[in-house]
């Protein structure tokens, strides 16, 4: 199987390689900024053929990087994020999918941040994080010291739930406060005044920088979509994109007028496959986001670093993925990684600067899981094959729309496929269904607030959802890891808290600025019911109380399942508990 590691870049290059990779003491070690965009596929982009979006900032940058063609990611968001931040796949760093109780990193997992942390840079996100919402996931726990961000997959998630793209709700280290104006504009914003004190004190920092747009809703100021308000077009999908490539344009001048733009690597990607402008234009991929054909994960992925030494922009063609990025900026950069971390990515920093043109032989697997994952569910990737759900077979060099499936003709590349997959499959170990806990009881959070979003194997993770009592009548459970002895208060309710609204209360469809969000039944509420750690205990409710509290002693270092679910006057269950807010007293 393969197994990256840390590669000694000077020896590698030769005596010239001080004067690449940012490793020429004489000059500042370079910036790193890691852009992401959110569910753009590759067809996405006028530089990618798209006759009719406009990208002229995202084409520029296109044309002044190296290009990765054959690059990719997972086919949902919080994967890629995990892949992209620990160097590791997604079945082995443990966040599969984007709800479920499966959407955070592995607790003691090195991350991209903590890597750059430790080697002396700053390190900052602004805008979606989607790898925990509770300690110790939160982008804070996990080696950003500045952390601008918002919870779950979207601001109208269920963590989120009535927030807007426009003047909405944002976490600063964890507080919540809001923010003016456009939600990507925002996020640019706080990154480049943060980018900017730090180019002013000559501190090499490390941005991130994923946006929430253009994934839906799609909510937009009308004078970006109205250009493409047309029969046939995803005109406000289109519309966030122009927002984006503007705000690149913005960014791009910033790093020129504050000097950052030579010694700042700037790496561009998308989370997965399309979405909103799939079905107008695809660039030739097969399907879209979630699939295991190549439209569901190839996306693009831009670097430039002008001071750099890299080869001249221009495209690389070899097959790359998502894990190679963290060990090929840990080279670039001349960083110490932590002993004994491991990524199944490789370096790709040869490739960078021209001093090969083609990587060892090599096998990768995308995979990630909905809910439980499946062997087979997956597409291995060898050069130019494609092995999809472990029985179709593709040449993509010859067929890149995957519409003729050749594995009756090549059975000798199937069964060396099939057997590389079933080697790594069994290297993941029986820990798959043992889900990571959220801590409660701990000084960096308490009280902590629980949302359906991280019940065990439940799709509840969106406002509608929960509006619309989803989930089934008993929810499901949170994993969840007890952090101190003592008496631990639970307050159950079926609205996020900061509404105030009874736990009996319906409500009306919400209006928002360029939308509207779904409202949802009252429920003949009258009791709630707890288990956690063998203790089972419910309680009587009044119609116009807004949750339903109970008290329960707890053992330090114990990991154990809470379920919590409410009932009408005659016992029979209705929902599980959307929320819990659980304090150590």
């Amino acid at each position: 199987m393969p197994v990256s590691y840390r590669r000694d870049f000077l020896k590698m290059l030769g005596p010239g390689a001080a004067a690449v990779a940012g490793c020429n003491r004489s000059r500042p070690r370079p910036n790193l900024l890691v852009i992401l965009t959110d569910d753009q596929g590759y067809g996405d982009f006028s530089c990618h053929g798209n006759l009719v979006l406009k990208t002229p900032n995202m084409d520029r940058l296109h044309s002044e990087s190296v290009r990765f063609t054959d690059f990719h990611a997972a086919p949902m968001c919080t994967p890629t994020r995990g892949q992209l931040l620990s160097g590791q796949d997604a079945c082995r760093n443990r966040a599969t999918s984007v709800t479920g109780g499966r959407a955070v990193l592995r607790r003691e997992l090195p991350t991209m941040a903590s890597i750059f942390a430790e080697n002396g840079y700053r390190t900052g996100v602004f805008g979606k994080w989607h790898l925990g919402d509770n300690y110790p996931y939160r982008p804070m726990d996990r080696g950003f010291e500045r952390a601008v961000y918002f919870l779950g997959w979207g601001l109208i998630s269920a963590p989120e739930f009535d927030n807007d793209y426009f003047n909405g709700r944002y976490r600063d280290q964890g507080v919540t406060k809001r923010f003016d104006g456009y939600c990507t504009d925002f996020w640019f914003a706080q990154a480049m005044d943060w980018m900017r004190e730090r180019g002013a004190r000559r501190e090499p920092f490390f941005c991130y920088l994923p946006t929430n747009t253009p994934h839906g809703p799609a909510w937009v100021d009308p004078k970006y979509s109205e250009p493409y308000r047309k029969p046939g077009l995803p005109a406000d999908f289109f519309g966030m994109i122009a927002n984006l490539d503007e705000n690149l344009g913005r960014l791009n001048a910033f790093l020129r007028e504050t000097g950052l733009r030579d010694n700042t690597i700037v790496v561009f990607m998308t989370d997965n496959g399309g979405t909103g402008g799939s079905a107008f234009y695809n660039a030739g991929l097969r399907e879209r986001k979630t699939s295991f054909y190549e439209g569901g994960h190839r996306v693009p992925c831009f670097v430039r670093w002008p001071a750099g030494g890299l080869r001249p922009a221009g495209d690389i063609a070899v097959p790359t993925q998502l894990q190679d990025i963290l060990p090929t900026v840990i080279d670039l950069c001349g960083l110490k990684p932590p002993a004994g971390a491991r990524f199944d990515g490789r370096s790709l920093a040869e490739l960078l600067t021209g001093s090969r043109d083609a990587l060892p032989d090599r096998m990768m697997v995308v995979q990630y899981s909905r809910d439980k994952l499946k062997m087979w569910d997956s597409c291995v990737i060898w050069g130019k094959w494609r092995l999809v759900l472990g029985k179709e077979l593709y040449d993509v060099e010859a067929d890149l729309g995957q519409q003729h499936d050749v594995a009756a003709g090549r059975p000798d590349v199937v069964a060396r496929m099939r057997d590389y997959y079933e080697q790594w499959w069994a290297g993941l170990g029986p820990v798959l269904d043992d889900f990571l806990p959220i801590s409660i009881g701990a000084a960096e959070e308490n009280p902590a607030l629980l949302s359906s979003s991280d019940w065990q194997d439940v799709y509840c993770d969106n406002q509608r959802t929960v509006s619309e009592g989803g989930g089934g009548p008993r929810g499901g459970p949170w994993s969840v890891y007890v952090e101190s002895d003592g008496e631990y208060e639970i307050a159950l309710s079926r609205w996020p808290p900061w509404l105030e609204l009874p736990l009996t209360a319906g409500r009306a469809e919400q209006k928002m600025t360029f939308g509207s969000l779904p409202g949802g039944p009252a429920l003949p509420i009258a009791a709630a019911r707890l288990t956690i750690a063998g203790q089972e205990q419910s309680v009587r409710t009044a119609p116009s109380d807004r949750s339903a509290a109970m008290r329960v002693a707890l053992t330090k270092g114990v990991k154990t399942n809470l379920q919590a679910w409410f009932q009408d006057a005659r016992g029979n269950d209705l929902c599980g508990a959307y929320y819990a807010n659980i304090r150590r007293l």
